[in-house]
């Protein structure tokens, strides 16, 4: 995948890193105890990807209850072929790996397939580095989808940490998902 910037966000883009896998790279404001939270606190997670329980420990069940309408404080029109995922998608999975404050990873659980979501935080330059890795990923679809949502909620996580009014979630989405369209047409090898 390119490096240059999507359309609509100031952050670098996903880039694929193996077979089925996409991975973002974001430098955020600090303390990595804070970051942390933001992962792991259903209160704060609600603000930038999902409510839900999350148990801490290797095995620990977690869920993820989206609201994507609910991350702004004024509602825009959802396209129509994410109407159906727009409130209350509630993917399940299982802690893989627990490492307080540096290390999340958990199974992501949707109707006939189970990929893998792992969270790396380090301080760095002032800062809190975190490498998000999205993997085993089984086609095309999957894979710009997952792109467009991850790359849409880091920008919200980075406006929520730095104290910024985020973007409007179905505006910058739906940009981001016409350029992961475009940068990943002709992978469905990395991806099925």
């Amino acid at each position: 995948m390119s490096a240059k910037r999507p359309t609509g966000s100031e952050a670098a883009p996903g880039v694929v890193t193996g077979r089925g896998a996409i991975t973002f790279e974001r430098l955020l404001p600090g303390p990595i105890e804070r970051v942390w939270d933001y992962l792991t606190v259903p209160e704060l997670r609600r603000t930038w990807l999902a409510d839900g329980p999350m148990t801490l420990t290797e095995g620990g069940p977690v869920e993820l209850a989206f609201d994507n309408q609910a991350l702004n404080d004024r509602a825009e029109p959802v396209p129509g072929k994410h109407v159906e995922h727009a409130e209350h998608t509630r993917p399940t999975g299982l802690v893989t790996a627990c490492e307080p404050p540096r290390l999340l990873a958990f199974t992501w659980d949707d109707p006939g397939v189970t990929s893998e979501v792992r969270f790396e935080l380090k301080e760095q330059d002032g800062g809190v580095f975190l490498r998000l890795t999205h993997s085993r990923l089984n086609d095309l679809d999957m894979a710009t989808s997952v792109a467009s949502g991850w790359h849409t909620h880091l920008d919200f996580l980075t406006a929520r940490l730095a104290g910024r009014l985020p973007p409007m979630f179905w505006t910058l989405h739906g940009s981001l998902e016409r350029e992961y369209q475009r940068v990943l047409e002709g992978s469905e090898e990395l991806f099925g």
